[in-house]
């Protein structure tokens, strides 16, 4: 018997069904072992000798496969086909190496691009060993992410406190969103005039001519600046004479692009079907890890992480001949299409994410696929099968039109595509991002009616439009996905990553499917952009992945990458020892005044107090992070919050209240604030002032004086029970809103319920609680999602309890991360978090335990294990023996 190490459970199921009695296929769940989240994991006087750590969870399954190698005859390492899997073989490798299990049985590594029985037997016939470079190359990123995250991360502690580094490659997209909110607020828009001629042809068919010039010079976009020279054409136009010069039909070939690589999978995603790039890529690895079609397991597209845009040739003559089958012979293009990427510093030689099988069209297994598997494999299917397919032919007309009025000229244009063979469209179309420009002819494919040449057109109506140029767009994922793939920042597996850390971070907040920088992001940039400038940079971050591929390829010694970049690093942080707040306050100041110092309505100097009128304005570090203080101060108290979100100033100042009105009973002042944890609402002054926060979804700007007053009441009574006798009241808690009887509370889904409702509602709700008290002020949890079984038995699911949503395993429950949509949770997500809580767990009676075996801890899918002390307390007896405490780690800082 052989042993084969894959990653997935999932795929160790469906791969042992391919290889049958002879090979044993085990999970490593990922990475067994990862550099511990604290300091001196990597040791720069010492070589950049790295010390690893295996978690918990990663012990019990490295003893399972080192049990199973003892009595084995030899070992395959199938882990996934990229630099990633590369290092998970090799740390199982060398983890066995130590048990001394291995001996001199042979080990090879095997790499399959699709989940497919003749993909995996085609492997293990052609086994390998492992790829050293690559190896070196993730040595080498590992390390550098490590060292810019524990060595940047205290200087920021010390100089932003609140801040930490957000990564290596993460800062730079971060300053890529904040770079580009920055061209926004100092974006000054500028007017312009769109002119264009509603014209008849002499067979009574009208159409539209734009102008493109006038007397004898051309007009751009923006060529007609002000409404007297747009009204000054539009009158040479109103009395003028047209005629048709010249009339020109040009046949155009559109070619298709080709299959996807992540990032343009991420792109399409995004734009047709509103996905996240981590909900792509959670679905997309199921895709590519099987899904059972009629009894067989089988994966339906290949690997899912891959920056290669080639089919293997079998894949291409069977793309071809899916295209003759389906869409017939005429869109067999005469020659296979063949593809080479354009992206800088494109490397993982690997193919394209296409159909494992392109006879499975998207209706074929429809019935198998839940809906978002469906689209998403719709979309690789049609964009995949759409790149073997014949271009679509279009006749691209452009009418040039002369008015003439007396002296004046001026010239127009019409044009219009039709098409006269759709070729690959038929399959696929691209689309574009909200805010991308179109290309040439996009927005131009409109027919044109029998037009000829010399011959006069009748002037139906002139149209002169008023517009304004608008800021650039905010990045979506999408955009800044393909943004960082032009620049050469990141790899094709870093991309959904690099943007979650920067949401869990909160350093970006999204909004309509924009990408906002939040104030303490744009803190971080800009201290990095004026005190680690190289590191921030684009050119700088894109260099040195392209030295890490150099590794890949056997060009560089890692080692000597990381030296060299130590030596500047290491400098440059000492440097910023001697580094004075005060300095860092006054870059801060430049490099963020449109967020700092908004304009003010009566055009009064932004940075002079409005309160004591004489103070100067400026950044502050607090406990919390950075405020606007004055400089007056303590004799001037005046504070402002810098925006939560996205960069306007709060409505509220911290201690400059907005007066709303009197309270009609007491007669004290209620007034609008904004404190530390927030906006809210106040009456009265001193240590017995009322106060109530905001609730969720109630800006500041809308709180009025009845709004102020509503809040101020609660919480309040609703009624007498009618069986009781006691009071209902109504208010806002720790937990929610809510209603409370007799000390039974009941959850209430918003303020408007608290504000609005009445006895007979809140009778109703407090016996729906009464009834199902699986909860507080919840009825018992339900499914929201159905995962499947667990390799060691019982069902997962996905629920909403009391804190929030969370996975289900038995008696395991374990809380989603803060913002996780519960319909975006994988099997492999679920199984992690699962085993984190099972191992905190592990110390408690057994009624708390899981069914079957108890999973113990492990990784996230960066790598970071974050386990805490669990020293169990000693038996009161003299001779009881002192719990062994479990080794502990701090939190990472990167």
């Amino acid at each position: 018997m052989d042993v084969v190490v894959v990653e997935s459970p999932a795929k160790a199921k469906t791969i042992n069904k391919y290889l049958g009695p002879g090979y044993k296929v085990l999970a490593s769940f990922g990475h067994v072992r990862d550099l511990p989240a604290k300091d001196g994991s990597v040791l720069p006087d010492q070589d950049f000798e790295m010390f690893w750590e295996v978690d918990t969870a990663s012990q019990k399954r490295m003893k399972d496969i080192a049990d199973a190698v003892k009595s084995s005859n030899g070992l395959f390492l199938a882990t996934d086909p990229d630099r990633e899997g590369e290092a998970i073989s090799w740390h199982v490798l060398d983890l066995l190496k130590k048990k001394k299990v291995i001996g001199d049985k042979p080990v090879k590594r095997v790499v399959f691009n699709a989940i497919t029985k003749k993909a995996v037997l085609d492997a293990m016939a052609n086994p390998r060993d492992i790829d050293t470079p690559l190896v070196d190359a993730y040595l080498a990123r590992r390390a550098l992410d490590y060292l810019v995250g524990f060595n940047l991360s205290p200087v920021l502690w010390r100089k932003l406190p609140g801040a930490r580094s957000a990564g290596r490659v993460q800062s730079v997209a971060l300053r890529l969103v904040c770079d580009r909110e920055n061209e926004i607020e100092r974006f000054v828009a500028e007017e312009y005039w769109n002119i264009s001629a509603l014209l008849k042809t002499p067979r009574g068919e009208e159409f539209e001519a734009k102008l493109v010039s006038h007397q004898g010079k051309r007009m751009q976009r923006n060529s007609v600046t002000n409404g007297d020279q747009a009204a000054s054409i539009k009158t040479l136009l109103e009395g003028a004479a047209f005629a048709v010069e010249s009339v020109e039909a040009k046949p155009v070939k559109r070619n298709p692009g080709p299959p996807f690589t992540t990032s343009t999978l991420q792109q399409a995603a995004s734009s047709k079907l509103g996905f996240s790039a981590s909900r792509t890529m959670q679905v997309a690895q199921k895709l590519y890890e099987g899904i059972d079609i009629g009894g067989e397991t089988v994966g339906l597209i290949t690997y899912m992480r891959t920056d290669g845009v080639q089919m293997a040739p079998e894949a291409i003559d069977a793309a071809r001949s899916a295209v003759a089958d389906q869409f017939g012979p005429r869109y067999v293009p005469e020659k296979p299409r063949l593809y080479s990427t354009k992206a800088k510093n494109a490397q993982e030689a690997h193919e394209a994410i296409r159909p494992t099988d392109f006879n499975r069209s998207p209706d074929k297994v429809r019935k198998f696929l839940d809906a978002d598997q469906l689209r998403l494999y719709d979309l690789i299917w049609k964009r995949g099968i759409a790149s073997q397919m014949a271009s679509a032919e279009i006749e691209r007309t452009t009418v040039e039109i002369l008015a003439e009025n007396g002296g004046e000229k001026a010239g127009l244009r019409a044009v219009g595509s039709v098409i006269r063979f759709d070729g690959f469209i038929a399959a696929y179309t691209d689309q574009r991002e909200d805010g991308e420009p179109a290309e040439d002819g996009d927005d131009e494919d409109g027919r044109l009616p029998e037009i000829n040449a010399r011959e006069s057109l009748a002037k139906q109506k002139i149209n002169a439009s008023q517009h304004f140029t608008e800021p650039p767009p905010r990045y979506s994922e999408a955009s800044l996905i393909k943004k960082m793939e032009e620049l050469g920042i990141g790899r094709p597996s870093t991309y959904a990553a690099t943007l979650k850390t920067l949401s869990d971070r909160e350093y970006i907040v999204t909004e309509k499917r924009k990408l906002i920088p939040h104030s303490k992001g744009r803190l971080v940039t800009a201290f990095l952009e004026n005190f680690f400038t190289k590191y921030v940079e684009y050119d700088f971050t894109a260099d040195l992945e392209e030295k890490l591929d150099k590794i890949s390829a056997g060009e560089l010694n890692w080692k000597d990458v990381l030296r060299d970049f130590w030596k500047d690093f290491f400098a440059q942080i000492e440097d910023t020892k001697e580094l004075r707040v005060t300095n860092v306050l006054d870059a801060l100041n430049e490099a963020l005044a449109p967020l700092v110092f908004p304009k003010r309505e009566d055009g009064s100097d932004p940075r002079i107090c409005q309160v004591c009128g004489t103070g100067n304005l400026s950044l502050k570090l607090g406990k919390y992070g950075a405020f606007v203080g004055c400089s007056n101060y303590p004799e001037c108290n005046f504070t402002r919050q810098l925006s939560s979100e996205g960069g306007a100033e709060a409505e509220a100042g911290g201690n400059e209240p907005k007066a709303l009105g009197k309270d009609p009973v007491t007669e004290e002042e209620i007034t609008l604030r904004s404190g530390r944890f927030g906006p809210y609402v106040q009456r009265g002054d001193g240590k017995e002032a009322k106060r109530s926060s905001l609730p969720k979804g109630w800006a500041p700007g809308d709180i009025d004086f009845e709004k102020a007053l509503s809040l101020l009441s609660l919480p309040r009574d609703v009624g007498a029970h009618p069986e009781t006798g006691k009071m209902i009241s109504a208010g806002l808690g720790r937990y929610g809103p809510f209603v409370l009887h007799d000390g039974t509370y009941a959850n209430l889904e918003g303020i408007e319920d608290v504000l609005s409702i009445g006895l007979n509602r809140a009778v109703t709700v407090l016996a729906e609680k009464k009834a199902n008290p699986g909860g507080r002020g919840r009825t018992a949890a339900v499914a929201l999602k159905e995962l499947g079984e667990h390799p060691d038995g019982g069902a997962m699911t996905v629920r909403d309890g009391r804190f929030g949503p969370y996975v289900n395993w038995g008696k395991v429950n374990a809380t989603l991360p803060k913002g996780k949509d519960p319909q975006d949770v994988s099997v492999e997500e679920a199984l992690v978090l699962i085993a984190e809580r099972a191992a905190k767990d592990g110390g408690k009676t057994k009624a708390k335990k899981a069914p079957a075996k108890a999973a113990k801890a492990k990784t996230d899918a960066s790598g970071e294990a974050k386990p805490k002390k669990a020293a169990a307390k000693p038996k009161p007896k003299a001779a009881a023996k002192p719990a062994a405490k479990s080794k502990t780690t701090k939190k990472s800082a990167t």
